[in-house]
């Protein structure tokens, strides 16, 4: 298929004016793509819990000033569906959900009840939406993990085809997510009937998103800028562990591509997607950490718990369960079909976390340091299209 635009020409025309509704708002990925919408002068209207941590992006960012946004729980089926209703959006991006796999392990009725029911309950407004106001083309993307797949902890990357699954509630309730949005696309949205229903699904995975203003627990980044703050140790509980890391600008960015080519081209894009690092740039826990402490410098280091030093296979405890060792994605059908790739690479992902974290620290507006990173990677997005 010819590709239309170059990697990351995301259409400032297109999104200007553009009717965006955005679940999960308030959260650490939600917080930079409203940033990055602002930016592009799309309308948006938010809809989430109110933030977990304090303190938080959303917030830092005074998001709230350059969008509508609703404070809702998506298990609310009526009043996400009446949200929708009065936003009546161009583009959905679904982004709330129970997003750890520890907290997942300790409330795995929560994760399944947001992350599953909450997904139906937006599906559901938004098939009342489109019966309800025909004739007009809009787009929903969904935001599942790259651990929704059935992971065999094989050192080869999955790809969108492969079997999805989960050992844990988390990556379990991802797997349910990814059917959901398949069985309303078959059932409601099917593609041959596009011209009657005007409406595109399409699901996107993405690796572990690093990045400045992320406090989340339980994440391996967030401890460390936590930990380097508080002049402590970082404590490691799963060294050997594998992950394709991924500053969040670089999925985000694949998603505003993709859904560009869902309002215009529709159901050809309407399937799932992967949006990773390559392969050769997926880290150990224990090296991303390591380069942490050398950047930030200060004499900062971490330590390996005996338990954890002892661990052989994926890390397991009686109450934690199962914690993958080895993840990697395949991204070759965003790359051909999108003309989407990574331009950061790990380490520098890595550093501009340290850069943002003191820059906060030494009392950097927030909202401006998000805004220069977006355009950091704007232009080095520009640059890849020109030596491509």
């Amino acid at each position: 298929m010819t590709m239309k635009k170059a990697h990351g020409e995301l259409g400032e025309k297109f999104w200007s004016g553009r009717r965006v509704f955005l679940t999960g708002h308030t959260g650490f990925k939600g917080a930079w793509l409203s940033r990055w919408l602002a930016l592009l002068g799309a309308e948006v209207t938010g809809y989430a819990l109110a933030p977990e941590t304090a303190p938080n992006l959303h917030e830092l960012c005074r998001n709230g000033e350059k969008m509508h946004s609703i404070t809702g729980d998506v298990r609310d089926a009526s009043f996400l569906a009446e949200a929708l209703g009065e936003a009546d959006p161009d583009v959905v991006i679904h982004f709330a959900a129970q997003s750890l796999v520890l907290r997942g392990m300790e409330e795995p009725v929560e994760t399944f009840a947001v992350n599953v029911l909450g997904t139906v309950s937006l599906l559901e407004g938004l098939r009342r939406l489109v019966f309800a106001r025909p004739g007009k083309r809009r787009a929903l993307l969904v935001i599942t993990s790259d651990k929704c797949y059935e992971n065999h902890e094989w050192p080869w990357p999955y790809r969108e085809n492969d079997p999805l699954g989960g050992k844990d509630p988390y990556s379990a309730s991802k797997a349910c997510t990814e059917h959901v949005a398949a069985s309303y696309r078959a059932t409601y949205f099917p593609p041959e009937q596009y011209g009657e229903h005007g409406m595109a699904i399409a699901t996107a995975r993405a690796g572990n998103v690093i990045g400045g203003g992320d406090w989340a627990r339980d994440r391996l980044v967030p401890d460390c800028m936590r930990a380097f703050l508080e002049a402590r140790p970082v404590r490691l509980r799963n060294p050997g562990g594998i992950r394709p890391w991924q500053h969040v600008l670089e999925p985000l960015s694949g998603y505003l591509v993709l859904a560009e080519r869902l309002c215009s081209e529709g159901p050809l894009f309407g399937d799932a997607w992967n949006f990773g690092p390559f392969s050769e740039e997926c880290r150990t826990t224990a090296s991303v950490v390591r380069y942490l402490c050398g950047v930030w410098g200060d004499g900062v280091s971490y330590e390996v718990p005996s338990e954890a030093m002892s661990q052989s296979g994926p890390a397991r405890n009686l109450f934690h369960g199962h914690e993958a060792v080895s993840l990697r994605l395949d991204s070759s059908k965003a790359m051909e079909r999108l003309g989407w790739r990574p331009v950061w690479r790990t380490e520098e992902a890595l550093s501009r976390v340290v850069a943002w974290t003191k820059g906060y620290r030494d009392g950097r507006d927030p909202g401006e340091l998000c805004d220069e990173e977006i355009t950091s990677y704007a232009a080095a997005v520009r640059l890849v299209r020109r030596r491509a």
